[in-house]
């Protein structure tokens, strides 16, 4: 069967592509002048071979991260993200290159560092003006897919209820087929019995089937399977399951066994834990060679000023997998026999005056970055617990070890989100844990990012909730 994609404008695709190549090209140019690489004879030398390389790396580069604006549903914090993942792969290609290229040039160093951070702003803003255009493209109407439902029970509902969420996704969505004739009545777009599928979307040209009939009804699917494999009808199954299972899940397989994740967990994949775990490093390196002798000696005289004891306190908690370690902390409290069984409370007598200022400004912490340096904890995290706490709430709330499938943090999402200090009640925990299971599935470097920025805001703003 021959098929008319025009609704769906696969050309956006090659569009993005070419307008990617541009904005590579003029960034290039612009910092080429900007910071004087044409006067280098060197470089001039090799400059078309430069450029040949500039963009063959990117043509790699969306090779291994391609082009996916055009779905129907992407976020911008995702459009972000890729477009960094992809300025990421250009500059290793771009680097390898000229390792081999071996233009001598003092300058490269700097060229590079303003080409990159610059290319990286102009090109994650051509990207999301690009989404945000195919967005308006598709409220005219065009761009979108043709799409039929087999099968109007809670599960078709559910997924028609998604689908016509916002125009933008580029759905159109021409009804529902169902074998309960009751619904004929009763539901507005209700097109036929299940029989009557392969005739109405060969008449009709449809793109896509959505089947969300129920796993016993095996025969039927089949047919409509096959049927849409031989037509060039993408088909897609909505399991039964997704009733009540109301997250994203990921398919994978093993041999032949295709087999479904209940969450995603982007720490699970090396690239993405060297990122983390350098960034860790670095970053805690640099906080405790620059920052953190004065702020030991300054903040050392006055801890011990404000009542008698160390200056660090150390702490057993729950680190990754449920391994216990030492976590280090600038005191705040007076030395106290309930400090490894209970949480600081508003006007808790145990915290001295300059504890109350340590606590709120997020200062005690600070002590932390040598648990980062030794691996026990990230930057980034959900924040680790007590041991106690662990294990009176790991038997009342059914997620909560699942937080501790990462390091734990100095900052976290849930602290981020007004959710630190102390949890009177089961559901402040079972708040908090979710911001937690949250941030496990889906971590990026620039939420990372994000984190911080706000932790470090916070700390000038002060937290009503840290005492």
């Amino acid at each position: 069967m021959s098929k008319d994609k025009r609704g769906y404008g696969f050309l956006i695709k090659w569009l993005v592509i070419l307008g990617d190549l541009v904005v590579l090209n003029i960034i290039f140019f612009a910092v080429y002048k900007w910071t004087g690489m044409d006067k280098a004879d060197d470089f001039n030398a090799k400059l078309r071979f430069i450029i040949l390389l500039l963009n063959f790396g990117y043509l790699f580069s969306v090779y291994a991260v391609p082009v996916n604006i055009y779905k129907p549903v992407m976020f911008t914090d995702r459009v972000a993200q890729r477009a960094l993942s992809l300025i990421a792969m250009h500059l290793i290609i771009f680097i390898t290159g000229l390792f081999f290229l071996k233009p001598a040039i003092d300058a490269l160093p700097r060229f590079m560092i303003y080409y990159y951070l610059l290319l990286f702003v102009v090109f994650t803003v051509w990207r999301v003006i690009a989404r945000e255009s195919l967005k308006l493209y598709r409220k005219t109407g065009r761009n979108y897919r043709r799409v039929i439902i087999v099968g109007a029970g809670k599960t078709g509902m559910n997924l028609y209820s998604e689908l016509k969420k916002e125009v933008t996704y580029g759905y159109n969505i021409h009804g529902f087929f169902d074998d309960n004739l009751l619904l004929k009545n009763t539901l507005p777009n209700y097109l036929g019995m299940t029989r009557e599928v392969e005739d109405y979307a060969v008449q009709n040209d449809i793109d896509e089937i959505y089947c969300a009939l129920l796993n016993s009804e095996d025969e039927k699917i089949l047919r409509i399977f096959n049927f849409a494999e031989k037509n060039m009808i993408r088909f897609y199954i909505v399991p039964e399951f997704s009733r009540y299972l109301k997250k994203r899940l990921y398919l994978d397989s093993i041999g032949t066994v295709p087999v479904m994740a209940v969450r995603s967990e982007p720490l699970q994949f090396l690239y993405n834990q060297v990122i983390k775990r350098t960034f860790d490093i670095v970053f805690s390196l640099f906080f405790l060679i620059v920052f953190f002798p004065w702020i030991y000696i300054i903040l050392g005289i006055l801890i011990k000023l404000s009542s008698p004891g160390p200056v660090i306190f150390k702490q057993t908690r729950t680190g990754i997998y449920g391994k216990d370690f030492d976590c280090y902390k600038f005191r705040s409290m007076k030395i106290n026999e309930d400090a490894n069984e209970k949480q600081a409370e508003k006007d808790d007598p145990r915290v001295t005056k300059f504890g109350h200022f340590l606590r709120r400004s997020n200062l005690d912490e600070i002590p932390q970055f040598f648990n980062v340096l030794k691996g026990d904890m990230s930057v980034i995290g959900p924040r680790p617990h007590m041991l106690k706490h662990t294990e009176q709430y790991s038997a009342l709330i059914d997620k909560y070890m699942v937080r501790h499938l990462v390091k734990p943090g100095i900052s976290g999402w849930a602290q981020v989100n007004g959710y630190r200090g102390e949890t009177r009640t089961t559901k402040q925990m079972e708040d908090r844990v979710k911001y937690d299971v949250w941030y496990l599935e889906n971590w990026t470097f620039l939420l990372d990012l994000k984190i911080l920025f706000v932790t470090v805001l916070n700390m000038f703003k002060g937290e009503k909730n840290a005492y």
